[in-house]
């Protein structure tokens, strides 16, 4: 047998395990609940998305990618089919990133150019803008609910989306849980989360379980907080027929995402480990390859620093090229 024979004959057995795992799981899910209205499950073209994900494993042989134990997801998943360019921040703020730098024309004209650069980079995958926002934001002092948090108020989510439609943008809401958590956080913004276009991103960082103040230490997520918005998105997926979510979780430590391998991967949600850590191009490789690369989950991110990242020498920003050689090839990138 040949090698490409073997391939061939890998292949096929591989999409008729997934497709009667889909059929198990679905006959199941009838069984278990007679209440809830059938929700066709399509897969996607499952040869394409064996080929992307190969692709974006960038020649990587040792075994961690692509992740093996992924499911197909439904039809109109947005990864790895594309590659997400983002930009982050706060309408309040100026200092928690760009989207309040600048008015919303501006912004565009600088996520086009970003845009741009990604596309010239790798023209062999289309992107997809994003607007990044921190819809609930870690504070140093106790709100009225003691949770240390405060949730921007529906006026501000809502220019956050008109901005993302300015330019055909998918929308993500960030949620930084301080003393509350994502059980509480998360269902408060289903009124979003059940729009097409919106996604969710958790933030470890500033998750204070042990009751410290955010910002004065890094905080913690584990894989039952995964979990938790995975099964939530999972939820409004079938129960709205919509396209798969995508969940993005912020990490440059060890401890910030605890027991990655417990976290559980569905045909509903695409789940993106973010590299979140600012500082010069060394230091960052070296942040991807010991969290991000070393514990894989499903798909990667990285994220850029238009300010942070140029502290310290050789003070510059790095450049699409640059991220390409990365094993994994990022598929979410975030400017903040």
């Amino acid at each position: 047998m040949n090698y490409k024979h073997f391939i061939y004959l890998s292949l096929s057995f591989l999409l008729l395990f997934c497709s009667c795992n889909q059929k198990s799981e679905k006959e199941a899910g009838k069984k278990s609940s007679s209440e809830q209205p059938e929700v066709k499950v399509i897969p996607t073209d499952t040869l394409a998305y064996q080929k992307k994900i190969m692709a974006i494993a960038n020649g990587d042989t040792t075994g961690l990618w692509p992740v093996k134990s992924q499911p197909y997801p439904l039809n109109g998943a947005i990864l790895p089919f594309k590659r997400i360019v983002a930009y982050y921040g706060n309408l309040y703020s100026k200092k928690m990133g760009i989207l309040g730098e600048y008015p919303p024309k501006e912004v565009w004209r600088r996520l086009n150019a970003e845009v741009k650069a990604w596309e010239k980079a790798d023209s062999a995958t289309p992107v997809q803008p994003a607007i990044h926002y921190i819809a609930v934001v870690a504070q140093g002092s106790p709100m009225k609910d003691g949770k240390y948090c405060t949730r921007m108020p529906q006026v501000q989510i809502d220019s956050a989306i008109a901005i993302a439609k300015m330019g055909n943008a998918i929308v993500f809401l960030d949620i930084q849980v301080s003393k509350s958590n994502v059980q509480h956080e998360v269902p408060l913004l289903e009124k979003y989360l059940k729009m097409p276009q919106v996604h969710l991103g958790i933030d470890p960082e500033f998750s204070m379980k042990d009751g410290s103040i955010p910002g004065r230490k890094i905080g913690t997520m584990n894989e039952t907080d995964i979990n938790f918005c995975s099964e939530y998105l999972a939820g409004l997926v079938k129960k709205y027929n919509l396209t798969p979510k995508i969940l993005i979780v912020h990490r440059f430590t060890q401890g910030m995402v605890r027991n990655h391998e417990k976290i559980i991967l569905r045909p509903e949600v695409q789940i993106v480990m973010n590299m979140d850590g600012w500082g010069e191009p060394i230091l960052k490789r070296s942040t991807y390859k010991l969290y991000i690369y070393k514990e894989p989950v499903q798909f990667t991110g990285f994220k850029l620093f238009y300010k942070n990242d140029l502290k310290k020498a050789p003070n510059v920003l790095m450049t699409p090229a640059d991220l390409l050689k990365l094993k994994p090839q990022p598929i979410y990138i975030q400017y903040q």
